[in-house]
């Protein structure tokens, strides 16, 4: 039971203050039964040994100044009467004693006892040797001595069938017991009690740098890479602190020159996609112009042309997708909110780029909400735009108003997107299956997408169809 109990006492889930308060508790609460289990039963080892050593001293003495003839008589001795009986009892009585005398069919008892009282097995100990034994009679504990007298005769010790039993009261015994059983009980209460001030004010000394480590560690997480401790001491929680200060200051270094580093990185990205506007600008006129003259132009050259045209349009999707990444990046993005018409907004983002036809639109006519055109624009139009490219006809859009905002769903009836590359979608670069590598597209469309909406403070999901895929958007009422 005791092993099932403190079984569930471990299991419990309490914290480290708990662990230690109850750890220090169950310690002295087991050295204090202990101390008072040793401290009792050598102390009552000790009474009971005085008293059966006084007790059998008493009636060894006594037997000794036996004066009458007992056992076998020399010629002239007259055997020994119940007033010798008598007399030999009295002297073996004493306060709430009891005593018991038998001699050769002659019996003698005083006080409260008979030989109906006497133990048997007592009885026969008795014809060896002075012998002793505790008994619980009337309610009441009694230690028996019983003996049997011996004499010598002819040079030959031999019993003379005089036997005694006296009974000695332990109720004073068994008083000093249970005062002590208070006094040690009252004594392991306090050093419980002592144990546990003490196991609390440790736990709060070892715990309270440990919970200074845990704040710090939480302000680290939080980005205050600044964040240090004090070091007191010289022990192992001092030693621990040092080595949590040299961890941040690392930590601090190593995410400075990391930012470093990551912003070199948007720097460069924004500046070289600046700089190829120029020559991309110069190279799309001459497409253009190219493109005027394609039914005039050989077969092959014509060819070589639109493969032309197709990859600077490519590239121009690309360097517009890594300004627009860069804005981001930068935290130089911002927000135009107006009042818009949601399906008109639809409706014209789609007619801009030739979708009309091929996208069907379910919008309430009167759908108003507080958004950004421009960025709206780019949201419907990725969404789409990667429907459309990699997925498959029909491809739906929908938008209705809730109670928290704006509620905008594309979804088309493709063979969907795998499984395991539904956690990446939104990831830059990322396209979906090795055959997409050089797809049309620059894989930041999703990207940025999901940046706009996370710019209006709203989010994009995208979750498997049967058949296809379904993007949903949701924006918040301004």
């Amino acid at each position: 039971m005791i092993k099932k109990l403190l079984g569930r006492v471990v299991r419990l889930p309490t914290g480290l203050r708990a662990r230690l308060v109850i750890t220090f508790t169950l310690v002295a609460v087991t050295a204090s039964v202990l101390v008072a289990t040793i401290g009792f039963e050598l102390a009552k080892s000790a009474l009971v040994e005085r008293a059966e050593d006084t007790a059998v001293d008493v009636v060894e003495r006594e037997l000794d100044r036996i004066a009458f003839p007992i056992g076998r008589l020399r010629p002239g001795e007259a055997p020994p009467t119940a007033k010798n009986l008598e007399e030999l009892g009295q002297s073996l009585d004493g306060p709430g004693r009891g005593v018991v005398v038998e001699y050769r069919g002659l019996l003698y008892a005083d006080g409260p006892m008979t030989m109906d009282d006497v133990p048997n097995e007592l009885y026969g100990r008795a014809k060896q040797n002075v012998v002793t034994q505790r008994r619980v009679i009337h309610n009441e504990l009694w230690l028996i001595v019983g003996a049997e007298v011996y004499r010598r005769a002819d040079a030959v010790v031999e019993p003379t069938g005089l036997r005694t039993f006296v009974f000695f009261p332990l109720r004073d015994e068994q008083s000093r017991l249970s005062t002590l059983r208070s006094k040690l009980t009252q004594g392991g209460a306090s050093i419980v009690a002592i144990a546990l001030v003490v196991a609390l004010l440790s736990a709060r000394q070892v715990l309270l740098p440990v919970r200074r480590l845990s704040a710090a560690a939480q302000a680290l997480g939080q980005g205050r890479l600044d964040t240090r401790l004090p070091v007191h001491g010289q022990d192992e929680l001092a030693e621990l602190t040092a080595r949590f200060n040299d961890a941040a200051a690392a930590l601090e270094l190593s995410v400075s020159e990391l930012r470093a580093l990551e912003a070199m990185s948007r720097r460069f990205v924004a500046d070289v996609s600046h700089e190829l506007r120029t020559p991309l600008t110069a190279m799309t006129a001459v497409a253009e112009v190219l493109n005027d003259d394609l039914e005039r132009l050989p077969a092959d050259t014509a060819q070589a042309v639109r493969l032309v045209l197709r990859e600077v349009e490519r590239l121009r999707e690309l360097i517009e997708h890594l300004i627009e990444i860069s804005r981001f990046d930068a935290g130089t993005a911002t927000l135009n909110l107006e009042p818009v018409n949601v399906a008109e907004a639809v409706h014209g983002c789609l007619d801009v780029r030739g979708w009309g036809e091929k996208v069907a639109v379910t919008a309430s006519p009167g759908l108003t909400a507080s958004l950004d055109p421009r960025r709206f624009d780019v949201i419907v139009a990725n969404l789409v735009g990667n429907a459309l490219k990699h997925g498959g006809e029909p491809v739906t859009v929908s938008a209705r108003g809730t109670e928290n905002g704006l509620e905008v769903k594309v979804r088309d009836h493709g063979k969907g997107i795998p499984p395991e590359a539904l956690p990446h979608v939104f990831d830059r670069f990322f396209k979906a299956g090795a055959g997409r590598t050089r797809s049309q597209g620059s894989g930041l469309g999703l990207a940025i997408a999901r940046a706009n909406a996370q710019l209006h403070g709203g989010t994009i999901s995208v979750r498997p169809q049967t058949p296809g895929t379904l993007f949903t958007v949701w924006l918040p009422r301004a």
